[in-house]
Parts: C-alpha cells; sequence; structure tokens
C-alpha cells in the first residue's frame, strides 16, 4: 500500500457581516499580525481601503491589472518588515496580492469588494501571461473579511456572475467525476459534494439572490468561500472548474470584449451540462432568475466568437473534460450553442 501525503491550507479566520471592517484591527490583532501593507487599485481606495488603511494605520500600494509583471513590481514595493498583506478589491486586486504575498512569503488577507467569483477564498490566481490568461497556483487567503455594507454597494452584475461562477460548479465535479472514470485522475468525494452545495443553494436560493440585498449578498458570499475551500480540500481547482471554465478563458483570450468570468462559465454550464445529458435548463432557469446572462446576445459577444471558444476550449490547459482531447468541431459546435438556445435559431 503506498501513502499519499495531502495538505489543505484554509483560512484561519473568516469574518461576514455588515459594517466589519471597523472591526479590522482587532481582527489582526486576534491573528498577531501587526505591521500590515494594504494593496488596492484607484477604485477600491475610494470604496474602502482608505478607511481600511486609515484604521490599520499602515501604508497603501497601487495596483494595476493582473499581469505577472505587475506582481513582480508589486513584490518589489512591498516593504521587508511588513508580515501581511492586505487586498482590498475585486478580483485582480486580490488575485495579484495572492501572488505578490507569495513569492514575497508573506500571508495575505482577502478583503472583497465584489462577489463576482469565488477568487476570493481560493488558492488560485488569474494572471494575464502573453496573450492570454493563466491560473497560477498561490496559497488561499490567511483570513477573509467581506463587508456585506461595502459589497451590496458594488453593480448588481458582479453580484449575478458570482452567483452564475457557483451554479457552474455543477458540470465542474462532473467533469471531474469523468476525468476520475476515465483517466483514473484523483478525486475528492468530500470535496466534490461541498462544491455541489454551493451550486445547489444557489439555484434554491435565486428568488433570494435577485433582490440584490445585503441577504442576498450574503447567500452568495458564502457559497464562494465555501467553493474556495472545496478546491483547498481537493488541493486544485477542479471542484469549481471545467469546460465550462475552460470555454470562458477561451473567450478571454479571442474575444474582443469578453464578459465577466462568472457570467462565462454560467454560460458555459448550459452548454456543458448538455452534453453531459443532465438538467441544463434547470441552470438556465436559474441564471435567467438572477438576472444573469444566458446568452451570446446576453453576453454582448457575437456568435463566432462563442463558437471558436467552443472548438478551442479542450486546448487551453491539460485537463480532460466533456470535451474530450479532440474537442469539438465547427458544425458540432454550432449545434450545441443552438439546441441550447445560446445562439438564437433561424
Amino acid at each position: 500500500m503506498t501513502s499519499h501525503m495531502h495538505i489543505m491550507e484554509m483560512p484561519r479566520k473568516v469574518v461576514l457581516g455588515s459594517h466589519v471592517l471597523k472591526e479590522i484591527p482587532s481582527i489582526l490583532n486576534d491573528l498577531d499580525y501587526c505591521k500590515p501593507v494594504v494593496l488596492c487599485d484607484k477604485v477600491t481606495y475610494d470604496i474602502a481601503a482608505q478607511s481600511v488603511a486609515e484604521n490599520l494605520g499602515c501604508p497603501v500600494i497601487f495596483t494595476g491589472p493582473a499581469s505577472q509583471e505587475e506582481v513582480m513590481r508589486v513584490e518589489q514595493e512591498l516593504p521587508n518588515d511588513i508580515d501581511v498583506v492586505v487586498g482590498v478589491g475585486g478580483g485582480t486586486v486580490i488575485d495579484i496580492a495572492k501572488l505578490s504575498s507569495r513569492y514575497k512569503s508573506l500571508p495575505f488577507i482577502s478583503v472583497p469588494t465584489a462577489a463576482s467569483h469565488d477568487g476570493i477564498a481560493s488558492s488560485r490566481a488569474s494572471i494575464q501571461a502573453k496573450d492570454q490568461k493563466t491560473s497560477v497556483q498561490a496559497l488561499p487567503p490567511v483570513a477573509i473579511i467581506a463587508d456585506t455594507s461595502v459589497i451590496v454597494s458594488a453593480p448588481y452584475r458582479f453580484l449575478a456572475a458570482g452567483c452564475a461562477d457557483l451554479i457552474s460548479n455543477y458540470t465542474a465535479v462532473k467533469d471531474w467525476e469523468l476525468a476520475f472514470r476515465l483517466k483514473g485522475e484523483y478525486f475528492s468525494e468530500y470535496a466534490a459534494n461541498l462544491s455541489l452545495l454551493s451550486a445547489k443553494i444557489m439555484i434554491k436560493n435565486a428568488s433570494i439572490i435577485k433582490e440584490g440585498s445585503e441577504r442576498s449578498v450574503r447567500k452568495v458570499v458564502k457559497g464562494l468561500i465555501s467553493s474556495g475551500i472545496a478546491m483547498s480540500i481537493a488541493g486544485s481547482s477542479r471542484p469549481a472548474s471545467g469546460a465550462e471554465h475552460l470555454f470562458s478563458h477561451a473567450l478571454d483570450a479571442i474575444a474582443p470584449k469578453p464578459a465577466l468570468h462568472g457570467e462565462q462559465c454560467g454560460v458555459g454550464s448550459i452548454m456543458m451540462m448538455f452534453l453531459h445529458g443532465g438538467s441544463w435548463r434547470a441552470i438556465q432557469r436559474a441564471l435567467h432568475t438572477v438576472r444573469a446572462p444566458s446568452t451570446a446576445k446576453d453576453l454582448q459577444i457575437e456568435d463566432t466568437y462563442i463558437i471558436k471558444a467552443l472548438t478551442m476550449a479542450h486546448n487551453i490547459r491539460d485537463r480532460y473534460t466533456i470535451l474530450g482531447s479532440g474537442g469539438l468541431t465547427d458544425e458540432a459546435a454550432w449545434a450545441l450553442a443552438k439546441n441550447t438556445g445560446v445562439l438564437e435559431t433561424c
């Protein structure tokens, strides 16, 4: 019998509630951090980062686009005497915080200002490298501080995208199970079920989420955190990233103006569930309910880019999915997109 050591790294503290940012000095004190630095961009500085930095009495570093060059620049700017990086912002800021802190051998704290995808809690960072985005392994946040009174003020579109990202866990898990059965890939039943639970709760509570209230934010943020923990249990992004994510990454690479990550994953999940022979209409209905995109028209992406993304998705990364190793032909992609209503039929 061979032994397999599996290390699970998870947040030490999760704080979720209205106006919890005022508690951030005591939260860091509980975690034994006394020399933080805040990372943010120009927008999130005004939304929350300025008050966070003032409460902590610490310096601020502004970030730009999530590129490898920007990560290296921020790493060089991080003071040598700090003991924790506090990322205040959306996915871009938090991704840069994840990687720059990892390269500096520092922990980081995630303070999301929007709930658009599960990157707020996961160990993966989406970084632009050359001409396409790549998913890079980092470390999960040592703490997550989610202030619902801040997140609810973000455009509702971000919340709907976060919900869609979680709903797409359905097809991600199906792809993972498929890779386990056909390729002998490692599979964690615990991680898979936690990921599916997040997706099920989104569909069950779709009518609550569409309210766009702090109650809605709580539902989505809890799901995003659970999804991130599922990835920590699995030791990979498998519980929350399958062919629907490959489709989204392909759109990021080729579409002149891609939609939000979660929006694209939601649309991709409709089509991938169709290929799995599952309840794709239930996904479609849930996306309609929360007012998330379910068609190419909703995404504001031309049909030809949808088809090209479908045919190239299987080559985005070395991950076995329902798309197989050969992918879809143009004819099959058109049929899939039309049969699911993602593209309008004549």
